[in-house]
């Protein structure tokens, strides 16, 4: 199985990582050449994990997106997921048929307020059986000093995802797989908000004990949303315990190497979204989130008084004092 890479950040450079040091020759399309010279000379990626070291005879560098979609039979789309139009756009209407898409973004696209499965679906006629999503608490930082972690392959076809997944398995990543598409891409939506507002409260300078209450509430959100969502490619019963869901959502609210926790550590120490987007120089996935898990819950109608309270903070210039004093309120 040929792979292909869209994307060239923290995340797009990890799992590259994985699938080489587990033998298998990529195709990575890096939107800026003179990235490609750079890594092609120096073997690494000068702007992200660049302590991780390539064998070049395993990877195929480009910046033509075409030319990577075409020489692959799977393709890791690794992009934030406010990029991934403007990367997919790039594409005639076939250029999907017959891959596999494996997804490993944590977000909605905004402008659409879609996922990712929906979107190339809508533009591309990608079939959710040919569609699948790498999910679980893996911050790229420790994967590149290679701490274990755990990754969830979800995708309609286990079979097909057990395959894909076994690429990927290495001493220092374990693979899981489940068939919970719809579910483990909101449940991934959803704790980056929960993620965010938990570094909110550091700067405010509340302490862990608070932090595990907010976290146990953010967790019971998260179930109520994926419990009433309305959606007959759901499953039933998933495990909401298990890694893809709460594993996620802990290690991305309490880990430094968070970047929604670090963006909300701004906002709570006051400052702007605009001034935190800038200093933090990367995307937080939660601030666009938060957005879009509110329309989207217009129908779905679940309980979520800490989502829309973030959503408030961030987007409506709801002080984060005053925001957080009105969670106090209702954390049981």
């Amino acid at each position: 199985m040929q792979f292909g890479i869209i994307g060239s950040g923290s995340w797009a450079t990890a799992l590259a990582k994985i699938l080489t040091d587990n033998g298998n020759t990529i195709h990575w399309w890096v939107r800026n050449s003179d990235t490609i010279h750079t890594m092609e000379k120096r073997r690494h990626n000068p702007h992200y994990l660049s302590s991780v070291y390539f064998n070049l005879s395993q990877i195929r560098l480009s910046d033509d997106i075409q030319t990577v979609v075409a020489q692959s039979d799977a393709l890791v789309i690794a992009v934030p997921s406010a990029f991934v139009e403007k990367a997919l756009r790039q594409l005639p209407a076939d250029a999907l048929h017959g891959k596999k898409i494996i997804s490993a973004v944590k977000g909605m696209l905004p402008s659409g307020n879609q996922l990712v499965n929906q979107y190339v679906a809508n533009n591309f006629e990608v079939d959710i059986a040919d569609y699948f999503a790498v999910l679980g608490p893996c911050h790229a930082e420790e994967v590149a000093s290679e701490k274990l972690s755990y990754l969830t392959f979800s995708g309609m076809d286990a079979a097909t995802a057990s395959v894909i997944a076994s690429h990927f398995k290495t001493e220092y990543l374990n693979t899981l797989v489940n068939n919970d598409v719809w579910g483990v891409q909101y449940a991934a939506v959803l704790k980056n908000i929960y993620a965010l507002g938990a570094g909110i409260a550091h700067g405010l300078e509340y302490g862990d004990n608070f932090l595990s209450v907010y976290i146990a509430n953010g967790a019971n959100e998260v179930v109520t949303f994926l419990t009433q969502l309305n959606n007959n490619q759901r499953t039933a019963s998933p495990n909401f315990a298990s890694s893809v869901y709460l594993g996620d959502l802990l290690v991305t609210c309490y880990s430094l190497f968070s970047r929604n926790r670090t963006f909300g550590n701004m906002i709570g120490k006051g400052y702007s979204v605009k001034a935190a987007q800038l200093e933090l120089n990367m995307v937080a996935e939660g601030y666009n989130a938060s957005k879009c898990i509110l329309t989207l819950n217009k129908s779905v109608k679940a309980a979520m008084p800490i989502a829309e309270t973030i959503y408030e903070i961030l987007w409506e210039q709801l002080p984060a004092a005053e925001g957080f004093k009105r969670i106090e309120t209702f954390l049981i």
